[in-house]
């Protein structure tokens, strides 16, 4: 054996023998859990779609999709870990009428894509087992080039809606008072570059999830699903009017919301359950990214309000989880031992 090879298969490497860390447990699970919900989506995205080109990159999402879940299916079979339930044939409608127009496709593509990336990237430095970290790594990989494809898409059918542009510095500049991080008194500077960015990236998500909420509430079965899709609108549309008057009054563009691609059909094509599940899941994602803004905000005012945002969404994600834990529907990931009960 040549030492290469001995080095390959040393513990430090993380052997396919090797037992799944809790970390891997859990990255695996939450990673088969949206994967296949994502198949149920695009396969009823694919019973309604004209364009052959968004119906290609919707075919790259399902075979990806389909990939990936079969993988964890793999890995846990092998590791004698049980495999989830998640979402079945019977959380899908294929019949049900079109709800979206072919564009909201490519939205929803970059808006579900974007979350993929931060599971698999904070995934990748935390597996231990080679065979693991290959997987999360080709994950990544795959995501990236999807959404690649899609922003090339969006492009190409002039649907590409770009973040603002700022004029290009005349030279390189110290910050020389505390004052710059002023946002509530005192002479307030205008957003810099970073708090710009993630402005817009919030408020595209905002915009994207509007529109996924509006279709959710008049196809929902159960009173009390409509209501919680109600609620998460109603939230969702003040947090994008709020993010979009800070680039407004900096006299910057904001990015439009897209509720016109949503038809009006009333038939569900989703299980109550996984549309619940869905906003969950973007829910919580939703809080990474308000946190991930905050970090990089440097004015007070900004900083605060994703701080209250962070808050109010959170409360909306315990809400849904009670929500699914009263009807049966919530599937628990798998946890560290009880000692207390075992002793």
């Amino acid at each position: 054996m040549s030492k290469l090879e001995e080095v390959n298969k040393s513990p430090m490497k993380g052997n396919t023998s090797d037992k799944l860390t809790s970390a891997e447990v859990g990255k695996l699970w939450a990673t088969y859990m949206g994967n296949s919900m994502a198949r149920c989506v695009l396969r009823y995205f694919l019973r309604h779609v004209d364009d052959e080109e968004i119906q290609s990159v919707l075919e790259e999402g399902l075979q990806l999709a389909d990939r990936f879940a079969q993988t964890v299916s793999d890995i846990f079979t092998r590791d004698n870990h049980p495999v989830p339930v998640g979402f079945t044939e019977d959380d899908v409608n294929l019949e049900a009428p079109r709800l979206f127009a072919d564009e909201f496709y490519l939205h929803y593509l970059k808006y579900t894509g974007k979350a993929g990336i931060s599971i698999y990237g904070i995934a990748v430095p935390l597996m231990s087992r080679k065979d693991i970290r290959d997987f999360f790594s080709d994950c990544l990989a795959s995501t990236v080039k999807l959404l690649n494809d899609v922003n090339d898409l969006l492009d190409a059918k002039g649907f590409l809606v770009k973040p603002p542009y700022i004029p290009v510095p005349k030279k390189i500049d110290f910050v020389k008072k505390q004052g710059y991080l002023n946002g509530f008194f005192g002479d307030v500077r205008p957003l810099q570059g970073l708090e710009i960015t993630h402005l817009y990236d919030n408020i595209q998500n905002n915009a994207v999830s509007i529109a996924v909420l509006l279709g959710f509430c008049q196809s929902a079965e159960l009173q009390q699903a409509r209501d919680y899709f109600k609620r998460g609108k109603a939230i969702a549309s003040k947090e994008y009017e709020i993010l979009s008057k800070l680039l407004v009054k900096d006299d910057l563009p904001t990015h439009p919301l897209i509720n016109h691609l949503v038809t009006d059909s009333t038939s569900s094509p989703f299980s109550d359950k996984l549309m619940i599940s869905h906003k969950i899941d973007m829910y919580s994602m939703r809080i990474r990214t308000y946190g991930n803004a905050l970090a990089f905000s440097a004015r007070h005012d900004v900083a605060a309000t994703y701080a209250r945002f962070i808050v109010e969404v959170g409360n909306y994600v315990e809400d849904g989880a009670n929500i699914m834990i009263d009807l049966g529907w919530m599937e628990q990931p798998p946890e560290a031992a009880d000692r207390d009960a075992l002793s």
